[in-house]
C-alpha cells in the first residue's frame, strides 16, 4: 500500500509492482503528480505550475525520464535581466532581514543588466554568498542534527542570522529575495541549520542558483507532470491499483498486518509507504501512535504562489531581454521565461514567495491579476494584455500544504531529524522532505521513493 501519488509515492509503487508486489496507491487529489502540475497554455503545449527544473547532478531523475521515454529541454536564459531593487518605495516598504519587503509599487523604472548578477554592491553580495557557502560547507549532509554547533544553528532563524551578520543594506535587501527564490522561505520562519542544509543538500549555493550548468539548467519537455503520468501507467501495467480522490484517514497496525482506512473504504496490507509532505502525514491517525510526529510546532508550509502570464509571443525576446527579473517589491519577486520550446505562446512565470506569498494568496482573484499584470508591464513595458493568466496557490493547496517543500523552523532538525526515515512498525516514509540528498527537489523525491521500496523489498 502506498499513500500519495506524487513522484515519491509513484516511484516507490512502481519499484514494488514491477518486482511482483501487489500495490494499491491511494491519492487524495483527482490527479497524480503532487507538487508537479501541468497547465495547457495552447493545444498540446504545457507548462509547469509546480516543480519544474533539473540539472546534470539529478542522476536518478534523468534515468527515470529516460526509462519513461521523456526528454528534457534547456531553460532559455539568453538576453538581459531586469532588476527593480530600490530599497525603499513610494509606500515606504522596509527591506529588513526579517522577511521580504512590505508590498509597494515596484519603481516605474528597472535596471537592465547583462547576466543575472544584481546591480547592488558586489562586495556586499560577495560577502553574503561567502558566508552562506561557509554555513553550508559545515553542515553534515547525511545527519544535519549532528553538525558541529547544530543546537545553536537550529535555534536561530535565518532572519536572526541576517540581522547579526549582514551589515551592508544591499546584502540585507537581497538576502530575503534570494532565500525566497531558492527555498520559497520567509527568513523569519526557517532555522539557520535548515537553510544551510538545504543549500548543501541541493549541491551548494552556486549549483542551486545556476541555470546553465546548474540545478535549473533543464525542464521536462511537456512538463514534469508527464513523468508522474507515465509512472502511473507503468504501475497499472504491472498490475497495481491507483485510486484517486480518496484521502487517507488512518493507518492501523496489528501483529499480522496493517489496515489503511480512507474516505471510501478500508484496505488490508502487509506494509504501507506514506509518501506525503510532513504536515499531511501528521494529519493521519496512526494506531499505535507515532513515537515522534512528522512535523513539529514550527514546521511551516513552503511559501510559494506561482503565476503564469500567457501572451501570443515572448515579445521580450525581441527587445533583448531574457524574461528574468528580481524585484524588491511584490507580488512578483522574480520572473522567468517559461515559453514552450516550440516558441509560442509566450509565457512569463512569476514567483511570489516568502511572506509575500501569504499576503498575495489572500487577495481576491481580480486584485491578484491586476497587481501581477501591472507589475509585469512595468518590468517589461512592451507586454500586451495577457491572453491567459493562471495562479497556482501552493500555500493554501490542501493536499500539498506548501511548495517547494516543508520548511523546518527553529528546533525542527533536532526534534525531527533522527526519525526522519525511521520505520514505524510496518509503516515506511517517503517524500522529498525525507531525503537528505536534494531535499525539496524532484531528485530528492525519487531517491526517497526508491529508498522506501528497497526497505520493504529487503524485508
Amino acid at each position: 500500500m502506498v499513500v500519495g501519488a506524487g513522484l515519491a509515492g509513484l516511484t516507490a509503487a512502481v519499484e514494488l509492482a514491477e518486482r511482483g508486489v501487489r500495490v494499491t496507491v491511494l491519492e487524495a487529489r483527482e490527479r497524480v503528480g503532487g507538487r508537479a502540475l501541468g497547465i495547457e497554455v495552447a493545444p498540446g503545449r504545457w507548462i509547469d505550475a509546480g516543480a519544474a527544473y533539473l540539472g546534470d547532478r539529478h542522476t536518478e531523475l534523468h534515468a527515470l525520464l529516460a526509462a519513461c521515454d521523456l526528454k528534457t529541454v534547456p531553460t532559455d536564459m539568453r538576453g538581459a535581466s531586469r532588476f527593480a531593487l530600490a530599497p525603499t518605495g513610494s509606500a515606504g516598504q522596509d527591506a529588513d532581514a526579517a522577511g521580504t519587503p512590505d508590498t509597494a509599487d515596484t519603481a516605474d523604472t528597472a535596471d537592465t543588466v547583462d547576466g543575472r548578477f544584481p546591480p547592488l554592491n558586489a562586495v556586499a553580495l560577495g560577502d553574503l554568498f561567502e558566508q552562506l557557502e561557509e554555513l553550508a560547507a559545515a553542515v553534515r549532509p547525511d545527519a544535519p542534527w549532528l553538525t558541529p554547533d547544530a543546537e545553536r544553528l537550529d535555534a536561530l532563524t535565518a532572519a536572526d542570522w541576517a540581522e547579526r551578520q549582514l551589515a551592508h543594506p544591499d546584502a540585507r535587501l537581497f538576502f530575503p529575495l534570494f532565500l525566497g527564490e531558492m527555498m520559497a522561505a520567509d527568513p523569519a520562519k526557517v532555522s539557520v541549520l535548515h537553510m544551510a542544509f538545504y543549500l548543501r543538500s541541493g549541491g551548494g549555493l552556486r549549483y542551486l542558483n545556476a541555470f546553465a550548468g546548474g540545478a535549473q539548467q533543464d525542464r521536462v519537455a511537456g512538463g514534469a507532470h508527464r513523468l508522474c503520468e507515465r509512472l502511473a501507467r507503468r504501475l497499472l501495467d504491472a498490475g497495481g491499483v491507483l485510486r484517486t480522490a480518496e484521502p487517507v484517514l488512518s493507518v492501523e497496525q496489528s501483529a499480522t498486518g496493517v489496515t489503511v482506512r480512507s474516505t471510501q473504504g478500508s484496505y488490508p496490507a502487509e506494509a504501507v509507504v506514506v509518501a506525503v509532505p510532513p504536515l499531511l502525514a501528521d494529519a493521519i491517525d496512526y494506531r499505535p501512535e507515532l513515537p515522534v510526529r512528522r512535523a513539529a510546532s514550527r514546521t511551516e508550509r513552503g511559501c510559494a504562489v506561482k503565476l503564469n502570464l500567457v501572451f501570443p509571443e515572448p515579445v521580450w525576446r525581441a527587445h533583448g531581454l531574457s524574461g528574468w527579473s528580481v524585484n524588491a517589491a511584490g507580488p512578483l519577486l522574480s520572473t522567468v521565461d517559461d515559453t514552450p520550446p516550440e516558441g509560442s505562446p509566450g509565457v512569463l512565470t512569476g514567483f511570489v514567495t516568502g511572506a509575500e506569498a501569504h499576503r498575495f494568496a489572500a487577495l481576491p482573484p481580480d486584485e491578484q491579476r491586476s497587481a501581477a499584470v501591472a507589475q509585469a508591464r512595468r518590468l517589461f513595458p512592451m507586454l500586451p494584455e495577457p491572453i491567459g493568466f493562471h495562479v497556482t496557490d501552493w500555500v493554501n493547496e490542501p493536499w500539498s500544504r506548501g511548495c517547494y517543500a516543508a520548511l523546518f523552523g527553529p528546533g525542527d532538525w533536532s526534534a525531527l531529524g533522527p526519525t526522519l526515515t525511521a520505520p514505524h512498525g510496518r509503516v515506511r516514509f517517503a517524500g522529498t522532505e525525507t531525503s537528505t540528498e536534494f531535499f525539496g527537489l524532484l531528485e530528492g523525491a525519487i531517491r526517497s521513493g526508491r529508498r522506501a521500496a528497497a526497505e520493504l523489498l529487503a524485508g
